[in-house]
């Protein structure tokens, strides 16, 4: 069986933030958007039909615990979230991941969609790490051995 790599286009503009049971979790280097980055490290899995049964499952519990995070990262940056959008498209980075965005009615997009919609404001680097540092506590109990 081949070696998961990740796709080096996902790791642009983002940064790691949690390794978990099943997926890579990152954080999207953008500030108008709590918005992380959920990776099942299956390798050549491109549709969530692609993973077996169990790790469906294991991903959806990850996919809550990352909404959970979201929140949180909403909240420590005084843009609480109003509305949590999921998606996994996949057209332009066929590798399997989802987005998790925490989003508000006032936000730079609303209500279309984030992706390729404005440019990216990087987090100033303290609030970065906060983020960082809140966010990588935010999954305590299903990281990866």
């Amino acid at each position: 069986m081949a070696e998961f790599q990740l796709d080096p286009s996902l790791a642009l503009g983002s940064v790691s933030l949690a390794e978990l049971s099943l997926s890579s979790v990152r954080l999207m280097d953008d500030s108008r958007f709590p918005w992380l980055m959920v990776i099942p490290r299956r390798p050549g899995a491109r549709e969530i039909f692609d993973l077996l049964r169990s790790d469906q499952e294991q991903l959806l519990k990850e996919l809550a615990l990352a909404a959970d995070v979201v929140r949180a990262l909403g909240l420590i940056t005084g843009r609480p979230v109003e509305k949590l959008n999921l998606g996994a498209l996949g057209n332009v980075t066929p590798q399997l991941h989802w987005h998790v965005v925490g989003r508000r009615q006032d936000d730079a997009c609303w209500p279309g969609p984030v992706w390729g919609q404005g440019t990216s404001i990087p987090y100033p680097p303290a609030m970065l790490a906060r983020c960082v540092e809140v966010g990588g506590n935010g999954f305590p109990d299903i990281r990866a051995r």
